[in-house]
């Protein structure tokens, strides 16, 4: 029989009867769980839960989402239902070094990444000839001090006209306002080096090497007015020696960053990321 999959993920103030009050309302449509995982922070009392089911092909959202609405209400519940079938929709931003927009794009292609690009935008033309073998449209835009406003104007009203979910920031070198940063809270994800705050400013891999560092890593986290503090979604690390030049860090560093970036979008895209304040819950599979 024809099955379809949704994704449903909530928080509320941990109690009893919260699981088996969704669950028997989600058995009513012969919903089968294909996946489940739940966390109860003890500090805050919230519980966070996932859940993905398959339901018949005759089930729609909208049937599943008003019955789940009463125990939403119940139990005063943060809730998302997602219908898996929607391909999610991403904008990338890059500048020069192209490395992890590159994994993405591969990561798309052979389907380990379920999303589609709409669009490349870059403060430098660098990456058209990409755009263009990808058959993705690009989008070159300059940024100083003077244009920087009209520059992110534009990239909201590509947000809006492309129905983007998600604008990853591939080394985008670029900082966004804190303006722009509130108004796509949750829906822009950004990696950088793991050496902050120490190591800031142009070639940190080779500071790095010239301090003998001996752990190298990167960071993936959603965008926030803080500069490179929002909320993590994935980290990666791996030692590295006195044996290594500077150009070896980089190298390194670049495997890392692609491969730390794409994990932290597939988490994203398949509900697996649930922003708690300043940190997330991530039910990785």
């Amino acid at each position: 029989m024809p099955e379809r999959q949704f994704v449903l993920t909530l928080s509320c103030a941990d109690k009893p009867g919260i699981v088996a009050a969704v669950t028997t309302e989600l058995a009513d449509f012969g919903a089968n769980i294909a996946e489940s995982d739940q966390f109860w922070d003890r500090v805050t009392n919230q519980f966070f839960l996932r859940i993905a089911i398959l339901v018949p092909e005759g089930v729609t959202l909208e049937a599943v989402q008003k019955a789940l609405d009463p125990v939403i209400a119940r139990f005063d519940m943060k809730a998302k239902l997602v219908d898996t079938a929607k391909r999610p929709k991403m904008i990338v931003m890059v500048s020069k070094f192209d490395h992890a927009m590159l994994h993405l794009l591969y990561q798309i292609r052979v389907g380990w990444l379920d999303a589609d690009v709409v669009a490349i935008v870059s403060n430098h033309p660098d990456s058209q000839r990409t755009a263009d073998h990808e058959g993705i449209p690009y989008y070159h835009w300059p940024v100083n001090k003077e244009n920087k406003a009209e520059q992110e104007d534009k990239l909201l009203k590509l947000v809006k006209e492309t129905g983007a979910d998600l604008v990853v920031l591939a080394r985008y070198m670029q900082v966004l306002s804190d303006g722009l940063s509130k108004r796509l809270f949750g829906k822009v994800i950004n990696i950088h080096h793991s050496f902050l705050p120490s190591f800031k400013g142009a070639k940190p891999y080779h500071q790095a090497h010239a301090r003998g560092v001996k752990m190298i890593g990167a960071t993936g986290h959603y965008v926030t007015p803080d500069l490179d503090e929002g909320p993590i979604i994935e980290q990666d690390a791996e030692r590295v020696s006195h044996a290594l030049s500077a150009d070896d860090f980089v190298a390194r560093g670049r495997d890392i960053e692609s491969r730390v970036l794409a994990r932290a979008v597939k988490y994203h895209l398949e509900n697996r990321v649930m922003i708690v304040g300043n940190k997330t819950i991530v039910f990785t599979p």
